[in-house]
C-alpha cells in the first residue's frame, strides 16, 4: 500500500482509492451521494482532505452491516468538516444504530433456528412456517401454494378468481 507524505494533505482520487480498498469508481459514487466531498484543481481534477479516509472507511463499514446509504448520510453530516472526526464522534454516531443492528442480529438468528424449518415446509400454507407464514394466515386466505407466483388452477382455467391480496415473495428461498 503506498504512503502518504504527511506533508500531502490533499489525496488524488487514485491515493485514496489505493489507501481506502474503496474502487475509484465507488469514491465517484460516494461523493454523488454526498457521503463524502472533493475540491476541484484548476485542471478540474478531485483533491480529497486526508479525513477522507476515515469517512470511507466509516461508509464501508456501516454499509457491511446493512446501513442504508441515505442514514449513513445523514450521519456524516454531523461530523465536523474542518477537522478528522474523533473516536468520540465515531462512538455517538455508531450508538445511533445499535438499536436497529440488534434487531437485524435478532432477525438473523430466529431466520438460522429456523431455516430447516422452512425449508422442509416449502412455504406453502403449513402452520409449521414460522418465518414467512406464521400461524398459517396464507392458508385462512386462500387454499394452494398461496406465497408461489403465477395463476392458479382455477385461473389457468379461464376463470379468474379473486385475490384478497397479492402473493408475498417467499423470503426462505
Amino acid at each position: 500500500m503506498p504512503q502518504i507524505p504527511e506533508k500531502v494533505h490533499e489525496l488524488t482520487v487514485g491515493q485514496l482509492a489505493a489507501r481506502s480498498g474503496a474502487a475509484v469508481s465507488a469514491l465517484h459514487f460516494y461523493e454523488s451521494k454526498g457521503l463524502i466531498s472533493s475540491r476541484r484543481t484548476p485542471g478540474n481534477q478531485r483533491r480529497y482532505s486526508r479525513d477522507t479516509l476515515r469517512r470511507v472507511a466509516f461508509v464501508r463499514a456501516a454499509q457491511r452491516v446493512g446501513i442504508p446509504l441515505a442514514t449513513i448520510r445523514e450521519a456524516l453530516a454531523e461530523l465536523p468538516e474542518e477537522r478528522t472526526p474523533t473516536r468520540e464522534d465515531w462512538a455517538r454516531l455508531s450508538e445511533a444504530w445499535r438499536a436497529e443492528l440488534d434487531e437485524r442480529i435478532k432477525r438473523l438468528n430466529r431466520l438460522r433456528d429456523h431455516l430447516t424449518d422452512c425449508i422442509g415446509c416449502g412455504c406453502l400454507s403449513l402452520d409449521t412456517c414460522v418465518l414467512s407464514n406464521p400461524d398459517d394466515t396464507f392458508g385462512q386466505r386462500r387454499s394452494g401454494s398461496s406465497l408461489l407466483a403465477g395463476p392458479t388452477a382455477t385461473e389457468e382455467r379461464g376463470r379468474t378468481v379473486p385475490h384478497t391480496a397479492p402473493p408475498p415473495t417467499n423470503s426462505c428461498t
